[in-house]
């Protein structure tokens, strides 16, 4: 017997780059379904339980059809569901880049080699700091990113000791923090980091300077 690969995936979609150092370039997005997290800013809850059962075979060849090199594969939470593994490594074998954005709860140990981990380090205005799994700290490799969502300045001091105390500076391939959109301004997180001297980039989303924020698949 057969036994297909099955992944619940909420949407497969070509738009820009919005966030990392890939920003700005095109990219594939497979966004899985179902989060373990709900943090008060997130811009993706439809993700959460919205979606259907495809497989494996079905999902590459969605992102072939678009031709592009470069995939990320995210969520929701992408490392709950066990199929994505299968899929990381599959992609890898196509010749693409892979990101993997994952919330920092979710243990990264399995995370193929040659991804790029893009851990997303929860401050207390998510709602969620308490439970970063921070063993996932101690497997990031050289080439992978860390993020800081910021909603306000206890969210940026948060950020600063962690980056601080975990000798994140020069561990990874870029540290950002990023500004909730709409909330707090790109100003203001700009003139902490330029006082303080803060080893890391202002990051906005650019998609959501390029396209309204509501609509969905971009």
């Amino acid at each position: 017997m057969i036994i297909k690969r099955l992944i619940t995936v909420n949407e497969i979609f070509h738009s820009i780059q919005g966030e990392s150092t890939y920003a700005g370039r095109p990219c594939v997005f497979v966004r899985l379904t179902a989060c373990d997290l709900r943090c008060t800013w997130c811009d993706t809850p439809y993700a959460f339980h919205e979606g259907g059962k495809q497989e494996l075979s079905a999902i590459l060849d969605r992102v072939e059809a678009y031709g592009c090199d470069l995939v990320e594969v995210t969520g929701g939470e992408p490392l709950l569901q066990e199929g994505v593994y299968p899929l990381m490594d599959a992609l890898l074998e196509r010749g693409k880049t892979v990101l993997l954005e994952t919330g920092g709860h979710r243990s990264t140990v399995r995370v193929p080699a040659a991804v790029t981990t893009i851990l997303d380090v929860k401050c207390p205005g998510s709602g969620e700091a308490a439970k970063m799994d921070w063993s996932n700290i101690d497997r990031l490799r050289p080439h992978d990113e860390v993020k800081f969502v910021i909603a306000d300045r206890a969210d940026y001091e948060y950020a600063k000791d962690v980056i601080a105390r975990h000798r994140l500076d020069g561990r990874v391939a870029a540290i950002h923090l990023s500004p909730v959109h709409g909330g707090l301004h790109p100003r203001t997180l700009s003139e902490w980091v330029l006082a303080d001297g803060v080893p890391a980039r202002v990051q906005l989303q650019l998609h959501k300077y390029i396209w309204d924020p509501a609509t969905r698949g971009v």
